[in-house]
């Protein structure tokens, strides 16, 4: 071993006065550990290089679920603050036909999704000038109708909030829009005794916007608001 330095001296004058830089980077304690391995040979385990590359490797994994839980939080918190801000705006209206212009327009852009279809079941036959007047957000269907909607026909009990993606045949209830949308959340409502259910669609054209997979506490909630202010405009 030579005691003659075979580093630039400006490099080596900037290491010896800040060590901690080389402590800092990964890549350069990766290369020195590997040199170091190297010049021990080939027959001898080095523990402590085995040891450091686990702690790495538990300590990526460590960071990459932090950073996941973060932005689910900052995810959660945006879809709350959406949730709020559409329960906001329905409570604005005081007229029904409002209320329901307000659900397909400035409701629909808060949540952003690309449709919004209230859908009542009626035993009456025949049609009312209000129903046809809003058509493109009110629709009437017959006793029945939601629940296989929903289970498409299967015999098991309907969840409230009910998330998946459709094909274009599936997505009839959309009007204007049914070529188009991809996905969508049902969003079944109950008006009280007496009275048949109803349903709220949310409809979007980006498949990956309602899933199985995702959670429904946030449109729970906005389906129980819903089915309150519905009461109120019902009785």
């Amino acid at each position: 071993m030579t005691s003659k330095p075979q580093m630039d001296s400006h490099v080596r004058d900037k290491i010896i006065a800040d060590p901690e830089v080389l402590l800092e980077d990964q890549d350069i304690m990766r290369a020195l550990v590997a040199a170091n391995e190297q010049s021990m040979g080939g027959n001898i385990v080095d523990l402590r290089g085995i040891a450091m590359e686990r702690l790495e490797a538990r300590l990526d994994r460590l960071e990459d679920t932090h950073r996941s839980v973060i932005a689910a939080a900052y995810e959660n918190l945006a879809g709350t603050n959406q949730v709020h801000r559409a329960v906001l705006r329905m409570m604005d209206a005081t007229k029904f036909e409002t209320f329901l212009h307000d659900l397909s327009t400035d409701v629909a852009d808060t949540l952003r999704v690309d449709k919004v279809r209230l859908v009542l079941e009626t035993a009456q036959t025949g049609e009312e000038p209000a129903i046809t007047q809003m058509g493109n957000v009110l629709g009437v269907v017959e006793p029945g109708f939601i629940d296989t909607y929903v289970n498409r026909g299967r015999s098991a009990p309907v969840r409230q909030v009910t998330l998946r993606q459709i094909q274009s045949e599936d997505a009839g209830l959309y009007a204007d829009k049914s070529a188009f949308i991809r996905s969508e959340a049902c969003l079944k409502l109950d008006f009280g005794a007496g009275r048949l259910p109803g349903m709220l669609v949310l409809g979007s054209e980006d498949p990956h916007q309602f899933t199985p997979q995702q959670g429904t506490d946030l449109l729970t909630f906005f389906a129980g608001v819903f089915e309150r202010a519905m009461r109120r405009w019902l009785s």
